[in-house]
């Protein structure tokens, strides 16, 4: 009987073909390896060049001009506003209306920056005649205030887009900001941000949420009241701090650089008359503080 090396051998030498237990290798060329090794080292370099593009990644720059870190900081102040800010969080106070504190929205430059900008230009604070639609004096708001320019400024345009961040409403929404201040004894009776009348409304639609950031901080009183919210203000945790006026439903006192954002109108677009809110009167100290309205369309 035959060895199977001598059957291998003889039909290897008829031509036949032998088979070898194993994968089957394929061969590549190296001009194959040097195609494959060039696509990589392209990819690479144009993921780089986005990455830069992008801001996500910087290449290391020595230099010796002295105010090239000044023109970094003002790059990071144009995005990003002024100062530094506090640990952000977010606490829900309600949900009958809906209404939320950002705390430390603002840094502490940023507000003084609000302050200082409106100072020059403070007149007696007016309300919105729900017959007219205009601007009036009463003795329902006795405060000082003025408004600023939307996109005013770097710092402006930095807050603004926070707050569209904050709020999923589009800056182009938001009228610019008031600047408010609160002497002893000066308050800002329940009232409703959203318009009774067809002549403001023509602008922007009707408004639908207002965020109020605090730019102060107050040593007593001056705090925000929503009067028709049903709570039992003794169990807030801030009870103790609050004035006489204060606990007369849920009341929030103010501390410099937090943010309350609070809606006028329900997700089914109706308005909310929960939403009745007031200013209490300042016992001791200033108060200083800017909103900003914010429509359902775009607001000119």
């Amino acid at each position: 009987m035959a060895s199977p090396l001598r059957l291998l051998a003889a039909r290897a030498a008829r031509g036949g073909r032998s088979y070898t237990r194993g994968f089957p290798v394929r061969k590549f060329s190296r001009s194959t390896y040097a195609l494959a090794l060039m696509v990589l080292l392209v990819s690479s370099l144009a993921l780089l060049l986005l990455l830069i593009g992008l801001g996500i990644f910087s290449l290391p720059v020595h230099s010796d001009d002295a105010s090239f870190p000044r023109i970094r900081e003002n790059f990071v102040r144009e995005v990003e506003g002024l100062g530094h800010r506090g640990p952000q969080w977010t606490e829900v106070i309600s949900w009958e209306p809906r209404a939320f504190v950002y705390h430390n929205f603002l840094s502490k430059e940023e507000c003084e920056y609000l302050i200082e900008l409106a100072k020059p230009h403070m007149q007696k604070s007016t309300v919105v005649d729900s017959t007219t639609g205009k601007s009036k004096d009463s003795r329902v708001r006795t405060s000082t205030g003025t408004f600023l320019h939307r996109g005013q400024d770097n710092v402006i345009k930095a807050i603004e887009k926070r707050i569209a961040d904050y709020s999923f409403i589009p800056v182009e929404n938001g009228e610019g900001l008031q600047v408010l201040h609160y002497e002893v004894g000066q308050k800002y009776e329940p009232h409703f941000d959203y318009f009774f009348d067809e002549y403001n409304i023509k602008n922007g639609g009707q408004r639908m949420a207002t965020v109020l950031m605090y730019l102060s901080d107050v040593e007593e009183g001056g705090e925000t009241i929503f009067p028709s919210v049903k709570v039992n203000s003794s169990s807030l945790p801030w009870y103790n701090e609050l004035s006489e006026c204060g606990k007369q439903g849920l009341g929030l006192k103010p501390k410099m650089g937090d943010a309350l954002l609070f809606w006028s109108m329900k997700p089914d677009a109706t308005i909310d008359p929960l939403s009745l809110h007031g200013g209490c009167p300042v016992i001791k100290g200033n108060k200083w503080s800017s909103t900003k309205w914010m429509h359902v369309h775009e607001y000119h």
